[in-house]
C-alpha cells in the first residue's frame, strides 16, 4: 500500500497512478484539507470518484482529523464505498460510534473498515472492523498482530488485557510525542527508525524518560 495525498484531485490523480506504476497494490488517499472549509461531502465524493475512476489499483480512503482537521463525513464514505475501484477505509478518528455507524451502513458492499491506531483497535474489531493499520506497529508489530488475531478469535478477555498495554504506548508515539518518539521508540527495540527531518526535533530528555516511562510501565520495557 502506498500513501497518496495533495490538494487538487488532478495531482492526486498523478501522484496515485505513479505509485501503482511503481508496484503499489493500492493507494491510501487522504482528504485534501488546506481549504477544509469547503471540503464538504459533495467535493469529498467528487475528488474521490475521480481519483478511483483514474487510478489503475484499488483506493484506500483515509480519515485522519488529527493531522487535517477534517472527518471524511459518513455520508461520504456510505456514497463511495459503493464505487467498485474504492476498497475500503482506514480510519485514525477513533469515534467507535462513527466507525460501527459506518461498517453497518457499507456492508452491502465490498467495502472494508479499518482501524487506523492500535489505540481503539479492540474496539474497533468489535463493531466489525476487519484490521488497523497502525503506527504502534511499527515497534510492537508481533504484540499488535497478537491483539488482532485475538481479536479475531474471539478471546476478547485476552485482547482486553492486552489492549489495556497497548494504550498507552500508542499514544505516546502518535497523538502525544509523534514521529520523533516512534522513530525513537523503533531505535529501542532494534529497528531503525534514525532522526527526523526537519522541521520536527528531537525529543527533548524530558519528553523522552516520559516516553521511556509509558512503555516500561507496561511491560514493554
Amino acid at each position: 500500500m502506498a500513501g497518496s495525498g495533495c490538494e487538487s484531485t488532478r495531482a492526486t490523480i498523478q501522484m496515485s497512478q505513479r505509485m501503482a506504476d511503481a508496484g503499489a497494490d493500492c493507494v491510501l488517499v487522504v482528504t485534501p484539507c488546506f481549504y477544509r472549509g469547503r471540503m464538504d461531502s459533495r467535493a469529498l465524493i467528487n475528488h474521490y470518484s475521480k481519483v478511483a475512476d483514474s487510478c489503475s489499483v484499488p483506493v484506500v480512503l483515509y480519515s485522519v482529523p488529527a493531522n487535517t482537521g477534517l472527518d471524511l463525513p459518513v455520508d461520504a464514505v456510505i456514497q463511495l464505498s459503493k464505487h467498485p475501484n474504492i476498497v475500503g477505509l482506514k480510519d485514525s478518528g477513533g469515534d467507535i460510534t462513527r466507525i460501527a455507524l459506518m461498517v453497518q451502513k457499507t456492508r452491502s458492499q465490498d467495502f472494508q473498515v479499518l482501524a487506523g491506531s492500535a489505540g481503539f483497535l479492540m474496539a474497533a474489531y468489535a463493531v466489525g472492523a476487519v484490521g488497523g493499520v497502525c503506527a504502534l506497529a511499527n515497534v510492537l508489530g508481533q504484540q499488535v498482530c497478537e491483539l488482532a488475531q485475538l481479536c479475531v478469535s474471539g478471546r476478547w478477555d485476552e485482547a482486553k488485557e492486552l489492549q489495556y498495554r497497548l494504550i498507552e504506548p500508542n499514544t505516546a508515539v502518535t497523538r502525544g510525542f509523534g514521529v520523533p518518539a516512534l522513530k525513537l521508540a523503533m531505535d529501542w527495540f532494534g529497528y531503525h527508525g534514525g532522526i527526523c527531518r526537519s522541521p520536527l526535533q528531537p525529543l527533548s530528555k524530558a519528553d523522552l524518560e516520559a516516553l521511556r516511562g509509558k512503555f516500561s510501565s507496561n511491560g514493554w520495557l
